[in-house]
Order: structure tokens, then sequence, then C-alpha cells
């Protein structure tokens, strides 16, 4: 149990589980109802009223003027997402204020989002609802009033094989998909090497037709070379690394691809040109889109991606990839965003660990803390 009473302003309701977990420790927490997110200014109201903890979310700006209103009392902000861009690593290191995200605790519900995304886009099941619920639908015939496009046996690019491409990659190998894998990063060669033995048991059990095959690629072979193309990159900018991921998918990569072949994203918003995209889409460079996250949300309402001319191949969603009740709700650290972030505030206010933040697994700025 807590030691002593902590404040804890969270900055989005985080479900009732994980609220109550922290309530039931004794925490003095409180939560902005939204579902809107607060004003800046409230949170550095709350921040300098002396709150020990601060839960986020990706709407929430957190820099230096959070760190400087907060110095000398605020200890931890814990985010309730794997993303962190909304917070300024350099200012927490700084300010010396770990932060916390929920990194794994989603992998199969966002692949598995992903995958969805995909399948429903190529087989056109949109179009398919829209024709039955507006009364269009004609007499049934083999290929009017139009025909999707399957996904099994095709070949998908896997574009950042991280937690969620290589869960991803998991999903696709039971479609008996051939896999074209790319990182900018690291190539997890153990796993594609193990998928690759499971794709030839299949095929010697009888329980696949045709060989399947998975392997690392450059980018543009990877980009030219799919039927389908599933993006999982971090969103790095330039400055940042010698292989930024900002705007990754532009004009010049779209043109790579098949015009027959589809994209999803479900890494970060401005990994995508978003006018680039649009432009491919109404110009028929690429067959369809699917996207979860965007350049800024909500989705303006001129964004080009809602544009009439390209309804029929677009699909949008409002973030929503690891958007399933475990996923999220769960008080479990190792099931649930709640949960994770719950224990994130956990371990830094009540100094588990031995109060070492550099052995705290959530805590993602350790090299602040260092010996």
């Amino acid at each position: 149990m807590a030691q002593k009473t902590f404040r804890v302003f969270a900055t989005s309701r985080i479900g009732d589980p994980a609220e109550n977990r922290l309530r039931g420790r004794g925490y003095d927490l409180e939560v902005f109802q939204g579902p809107e997110a607060p004003p800046k200014k409230l949170i550095l109201e709350k921040v300098k009223a002396g709150i020990d903890g601060l839960i986020t979310t990706l709407r929430d700006p957190i820099d230096a003027e959070i760190f400087e209103a907060g110095k000398g009392t605020l200890k931890v902000v814990a985010q309730i997402a794997v993303g962190f861009d909304n917070i300024n690593r350099a200012d927490a290191n700084k300010y010396k204020v770990p932060f916390t995200h929920t990194a794994d605790v989603l992998t199969e519900a966002t692949a598995e989002f992903a995958f969805l995304m995909l399948g429903m886009l190529a087989r056109k099941m949109w179009q398919s609802e829209l024709l039955v619920r507006e009364q269009t639908w004609p007499s049934w015939h083999p290929f009017l009033p139009f025909l999707g496009d399957e996904v099994t046996g095709k070949t998908i690019a896997v574009i950042g094989t991280g937690r969620i491409g290589l869960a991803l990659i998991k999903k696709a190998t039971g479609f008996d998909m051939n896999i074209l894998c790319y990182d900018p990063a690291f190539h997890n060669d153990k796993y594609i090497a193990g998928i690759q033995e499971l794709m030839d048991l299949r095929h010697a059990k009888g329980m696949q037709k045709e060989k399947t095959w998975i392997k690392y690629v450059a980018f543009e072979e990877a980009m030219a070379g799919a039927d389908y193309v599933s993006v999982h990159v971090p969103l790095l900018r330039e400055g940042e690394t010698d292989k930024p991921t900002y705007h990754l998918i532009n004009e010049k990569s779209l043109k790579l691809m098949k015009a027959t072949a589809y994209i999803v994203n479900t890494s970060r918003g401005p990994v995508v040109d978003e006018e680039a995209l649009a432009k491919a889409l109404k110009d028929n460079v690429i067959a369809g889109a699917a996207l979860d996250v965007f350049e800024k949300e909500p989705l303006p309402p001129d964004s080009p991606l809602l544009d009439p001319a390209i309804a029929d191949r677009c699909r949008v969603f409002h973030h929503f990839a690891s958007g399933a009740q475990i996923t999220r709700l769960s008080a479990d650290p190792d099931k649930g965003m709640a949960g994770r972030t719950a224990q994130g505030v956990i371990d830094v206010l009540e100094g588990n660990y031995g109060g070492d933040v550099t052995k705290m697994p959530y805590v993602v700025n350790k090299e602040a803390f260092g010996k």
C-alpha cells in the first residue's frame, strides 16, 4: 500500500478498474472527465498546485513549461499510449522527471486491427454494406457491381518490424502470404527465420498448397513488390536520426507501388504525406488506403482524405487500433494500457525496484537517471 497520500491528476479517464486501483492504494486522484483534452492552462494549474504524478495522453503537450511548473514536486508523467511524441524528452531529462508509456501491451490488438483494416479495404466491405443500407443492391451477379481483392496468397510488405510489425507478420502467415520486411534500424533475423520454418512446415503438412517465403529487403523493393503495405515504424524526424520516417510514405514512394496495391497505416500520422496519398488515390496510382492515424487529429473537415471522389477507396478510423476492452481498460499491467499506466505511476511514486528508475520497466527516459 502507498506510504503517503500521493496526488495525481489525469488528463483523461482511464477507466474504473485502473482508477479504482490507484484510489484503493490511498491516492488522491483527480480526473479530467473529457472526452475532449483539457486546455494546457488547466494542466499547468494542476502541476503548479503540487501534484506528484500526471497521467497524460497523446493530446497533451508536455514540455519545459509543464516541468518548470512542477519543479520540486512533479515526480512522474505516465502516458496512456505507446507513443510519446507529445512529451519533450530533452525537457523531461533536464528536469529529471521520468515518464512512462504502455509499450507491448497493445501489440496484438493493434496488429489485429491493421490486418482487419486491410481485409475490409481489399474486400470492399464498406461499399457492400452501403449497397444494402441504401437499397441499391441489384440482383446477384458473378462480378457486378464490383469485386474485391483476395488477401490469401498475396504478398504483404511490413514496413517496420518492431513488436507490432512482428505480430502482424504472425497473423499474415496464417493467410498463406509471402512477406517482404523492411526496417530502418534493426533486422530481427531470428524471428524471420522462425516464420520461414513455420511456413515450410505448413506446406510440408499440407496446410497450404503453395510454398511461401519471408525476407528482409530494401524499402524500395518492399514498396514495389507488395500487394499490401502495412506501416509500423515510429515517427522520427530530420535531426533525430539518419533514417527519418516523417513522410516516409510520400509521392515518390507511393509511385513505387503497384496500381493494384493497398496501403494501411496504424503507426503515426506524420509518417504518411496525406496530400500525396490523396492525390495517389485520386489518380489511381494505388488501389486503396486505410488509416487509423493522421497528421492532425481529429481529422480536419477539409482533409484531402475526406474528398468524396476517393471515398470508395479510402477508409479512415478514429485512432482506434488498440481500442479493445481488455487492451485499453484492464487494470492488469500485463494486459491493459490503463493498468500499465497506473503501474508506471506506482513504480515511481512508491519507489519500486529499490527506487532505481533505470530498472522500472515502463520508464522511457532511463538515460536521465543512470549512475
